[in-house]
């Protein structure tokens, strides 16, 4: 970005106070009228005053000197106070800006950007932008004026000095050509380099729990010393040009001098000026070339502001994708149906998440979508809330194409529970009061009543304004899931969705919210996104996906009996029984037989090998075993979800190969090899798992050692 560019992205935000900036600039001439008297005077306080011995005339000229810096100085002081309030204010509205920018980008602009990088902007690259207004006056704006009106002076006084004093002008000037367009590109670089630094110390902190589990430190420690230490090679280089850019700017100004002093010498001892003449050229001169050398210094500040405002210029300018079209209406309160026209979506050109979903959602219907990991349940949900729209085809309420109609008319037909509900660090009130604004303080306790929070917050020592803390931090699972729900109902929704919100609870928990989902849902349009296929039975149609596609439609008891996919995934978590506080599973025998390496066992070694899981329990984010692990038992998931993780080849870290849910399983060959694991797995939910020793495993199979040996076989054949 040039300094014009940066001057002309600021503009607008400092339009409002032109009366203020006016009056700054009449301010700004009152002290370059001072500024150019005070050494211009030299020339009568010699010539005239001493050289002359007029006594009176010289004291005039002193008093008038001191009224005129005391007006100047009170001036000086008005003009610091209102430039600070027309400063800050330019830069609250770039913030503001900014913040209400990001307020309307769509989802997919938030995975694509970090959000350490994001924040970098708001803080060093913002803090650069305000450090050069700031200085502006001081080092750029007065220093000008000094040169302008200095320069006219000089030329007042001897045309011939000042002359030859310009012609070195161009020295002052090449060095800076040269150094400065070099001085923004790498400013730009070395910010978006700590953006990238800071964005790393980010994840850091928030993976703390994943980096100890893992033993993840060197790793991590070795990839932010060598991002450190180009961080610091990009300062360095930074900092060398912008020295570049002052040296050469402060050189030209000392040779400047040495002519000008010369010369004038000359000129006096040949009698062509006189020596007040003398005096006061030289004195203007040594306060243009201070001014010139302030200018060069403010350059490397001005460098860093615009590599700064170009990348905040990014964010104010990045397109928003998802915007209410120029004839949006509003979405009149749902009554008849939600349809799904055709659907095709991906978050990218190479990757189908829908493809032709078509379906109808009646009003009133409770449904429910499901399907294997990835299969594009969630993505529904982004759908219907419009936080992105379909590649192709359409969703439509009520007949209204969700492209034509406003986004807060569509939001609030909808009341949703995710399955981490965000709560601000504000009171638990406020925090429900988000629902619907405006709402009265008696409407937020019924829906808190409704949510069946309303008496653990009375419990509360501050009761409704006891904070939540941070992203909820004071509250169990289960309690921010209520709060979550109470706020959903403060919309008094006519369509309610429910985006998996039990799947991150123990069985208890979840047990009870259920039973609350259940009441809420009544008299109102419930759409379930689940991978708990318990959650579904009840429901009017269960929609069943697969690899983005609708492959099955119906009630629980029909898909059943169809025996597809629900089948075989409703097969998979049956058979394992639960208790009522969450904290006991048992397995069924012919459960087992589902497992491969099971599946040849005879009935009697099943029977006997069922009582051998021991239930354990895991609270979400925790490290079940690590790649390289020497492998003891098997797992089988009875309650939760984790995910499976592989070290990369290239720099180690660690990436998401696959997500395992209720009745998934994991580990099996540690009962037949001592091989390690080939994977890490990390909880993504509080888990409830049925795991079997190897040891165990044996005991058994020593019953039937030719068992054994066939199991071995095709574990070699696999």
């Amino acid at each position: 970005m040039s300094f014009s560019a940066l001057f002309c992205e600021l503009r607008p935000f400092a339009r409002p106070w032109r009366a203020l900036l006016v009056l700054i600039g009449f301010i700004l001439l009152a002290e370059m009228a001072f500024n150019a008297a005070l050494p211009f005077s030299f020339k009568f306080i010699v010539d005239d005053a001493i050289l002359k011995k007029d006594g009176r005339l010289l004291a005039l000229i002193v008093v008038g000197l001191a009224v005129a810096a005391i007006l100047v100085s009170a001036l000086g002081l008005l003009r610091d106070y209102l430039y600070a309030r027309v400063t800050a204010n330019a830069i609250g509205a770039v913030r503001y800006a900014m913040f209400s920018r990001l307020q309307y980008q769509s989802l997919s602009y938030f995975s694509r950007s970090r959000s350490g990088d994001l924040l970098a902007r708001f803080s060093g690259d913002l803090n650069a932008v305000e450090s050069a207004l700031g200085s502006a006056l001081a080092w750029a704006v007065i220093p000008l004026l000094d040169v302008a009106s200095h320069t006219v002076l000089l030329f007042i006084l001897d045309w011939r000095l000042a002359l030859a004093a310009l012609l070195v002008c161009p020295i002052i000037i090449i060095g800076p050509g040269i150094f400065t367009p070099r001085a923004t590109r790498a400013s730009i670089f070395r910010r978006s380099q700590e953006g990238g630094v800071l964005a790393a110390i980010q994840e850091n902190l928030a993976a703390q729990p994943t980096v100890k589990a893992l033993s993840y430190q060197l790793p991590l420690l070795d990839k932010f010393r060598r991002d450190n230490e180009d961080l610091a090679r990009s300062t360095r280089r930074v900092s060398l040009l912008g020295a570049l850019v002052e040296r050469s700017a402060g050189s030209g100004t000392l040779l400047m001098q040495v002519i000008v002093t010369g010369a004038g010498a000359y000129l006096v001892y040949s009698g062509g000026m006189s020596l007040g003449e003398l005096v006061a050229f030289q004195a203007l001169f040594v306060t243009l070339s201070s001014s010139l050398i302030y200018l060069a210094q403010y350059v490397p500040t001005l460098v860093q502001a615009a590599g700064g405002m170009a990348r905040v210029s990014e964010v104010l300018q990045a397109p928003t994708q998802i915007n209410d079209a120029p004839d949006a209406v509003e979405l009149p309160p749902f009554s008849q149906e939600i349809h799904f026209q055709d659907v095709r979506f991906g978050y990218n050109e190479e990757t189908r998440i829908l493809d032709g979903i078509d379906l109808v959602v009646r009003r009133g219907e409770n449904v429910a979508f499901v399907g294997p990991s990835g299969s594009g349940k969630s993505t529904i949900v982004n759908l219907l809330m419009r936080f992105f729209d379909p590649q192709a085809g359409a969703v439509k309420y009520d007949g209204h194409d969700i492209c034509s109609v406003t986004q807060k008319s569509l939001r609030a037909n909808i009341g949703i529970v995710f399955q981490e509900n965000f709560l601000f660090n504000i009171s638990l009130r406020e925090n429900i009061r988000i629902g619907r604004l405006g709402a009265t303080d008696a409407e937020v306790e019924a829906a808190a009543r409704a949510a069946e929070i309303h008496d653990f917050i009375l419990a509360l020592p501050q009761g409704y304004e006891t904070p939540a803390g941070e992203r909820g931090g004071r509250l169990s699972g289960g309690q921010r899931q209520r709060i979550g729900i109470a706020r959903a109902l403060l919309r008094n929704p006519p369509i309610l969705i429910l985006d998996e919100a039990t799947s991150s609870l123990d069985p208890a928990t979840e047990a009870s919210i259920n039973a609350t989902l259940s009441r809420i849902g009544k008299n109102r349009t419930v759409i379930s996104v689940t991978h708990r296929l318990g959650s579904a039975i009840a429901c009017d149609r269960i929609f069943v996906l697969e690899h983005g596609r609708l492959c099955e439609s119906g009630t629980h008891a029909e898909l059943i009996k169809h025996g597809g996919l629900y089948a075989r995934l409703a097969l998979k978590q049956q058979g394992i029984s639960i208790s009522k506080d969450g904290d006991e599973a048992k397995v069924m025998a012919a459960r087992l037989r589902s497992v491969p390496i099971l599946a040849d066992l005879p009935e009697n070694l099943l029977e006997k090998l069922a009582p051998q899981f021991c239930p354990e329990e895991y609270p979400a984010g925790r490290l079940i075993f690590q790649e390289g692990d020497a492998g003891d038992r098997f797992y089988l998931i009875a309650h939760g979800s984790v995910e499976v993780l592989r070290a990369s080849a290239a720099d180690g870290e660690l990436a998401r190969v696959a997500v395992l849910q209720d009745g998934d399983h994991f580990g099996e060959l540690a009962l037949l090899t001592h091989a390690p694991r080939n994977a890490s797995i990390r909880t993504l939910s509080h888990c409830l798992m049925l795991t079997l020793p190897r040891t165990h495993f044996k005991t058994l199979l020593s019953q039937a050692p030719e068992l054994h040996e066939r199991l071995l076989e095709r574990y070699r054949k696999d």
